[in-house]
């Protein structure tokens, strides 16, 4: 049988298979005489330059693509996430007041605070811990991360809008007091929303994962306790109206447009 037409045999057989097909079954289909491995060899060298290469897999042999031009087919799928408004009224809150402790925050938005909406924050590297508070239970604090001076464009936590800023964006308009209970509703179904999206198992390694966190950013505060307790004290007593606690223009122009 003609040389190249065996070549052609072999190769149509290989393109075909789901999976790598090893000697002994090409030899068992093709023609009598045929030496599949000098074949297999010389067909290997045909495909050496081009996208799609032979490659010997396992006991087998199959086509596979250059790995060279993995980048090129690679398909990446950007999914869009809308922060919740929870999350973004704790963000503005952590902003402001770091270091803070979790029982602070649900303090300033009058509903408790899903683990859920801090991890989601975590998980955008927006936040990150600061250590534990010295007071009993020693609670973990939370500040905000380089990536959320970097995402809208700080210099650092003092560079946030002021009251003036924020009455001139139309964002104190409203007088500082208690929301209406749906209000008060809604902020509560998003939390759950929030804590909705994680499983158990990734709750249990997430609490793993902020247990170390907090551990070792309090290995890098001051040994002066007296030192931690006064910046944890002037960080207090510099806190700001409920109604600019609970706005941040950039972080509301970023996600009200998405």
């Amino acid at each position: 049988m003609d040389h190249f037409l065996q070549l052609r045999i072999l190769e149509a057989m290989l393109f075909a298979a789901a999976e790598p097909v090893d000697e002994k079954a090409l030899r068992d289909r093709m023609p009598d005489g045929a030496d599949v491995k000098a074949l297999l060899e010389e067909l290997r060298g045909i495909y050496a330059n081009r996208g799609v290469h032979l490659l010997p897999i396992g006991k087998g042999w199959a086509f596979r693509t250059a790995e060279d031009l993995a980048p090129y087919l690679r398909i990446e799928n950007v999914v869009a996430r809308r922060m919740s408004r929870a999350a973004v009224e704790t963000l503005a809150i952590i902003a402001y007041h770091q270091p803070i402790t979790r029982a602070e925050i649900e303090e300033m938005r009058g509903v408790a605070l899903s683990r859920g909406t801090l991890d989601l924050l975590l998980e955008v590297g927006w936040i990150r811990p600061r250590g534990r508070r010295r007071t009993p239970g020693r609670p973990v604090t939370w500040g905000t991360s380089e990536s959320f001076l970097d995402h809208f464009g700080l210099e650092g936590a003092d560079a946030l809008p002021g009251v003036d800023e924020l009455r001139a964006a139309g964002l104190l308009d409203r007088k500082p007091g208690f929301g209406p209970l749906s209000a008060l509703r809604e902020h509560a179904e998003e939390d759950e929303e929030d804590e909705a999206e994680l499983t158990e198992d990734e709750e249990t390694v997430v609490e793993s994962e902020l247990e170390d966190l907090a551990d070792e950013a309090m290995a890098e505060e001051p040994s002066d306790p007296e030192e931690g307790a006064g910046e944890d004290d002037a960080d207090d007593e510099d806190e700001l109206s409920e109604a600019r606690l609970r706005r941040l223009p950039r972080i509301a122009r970023s996600h009200g447009g998405e």
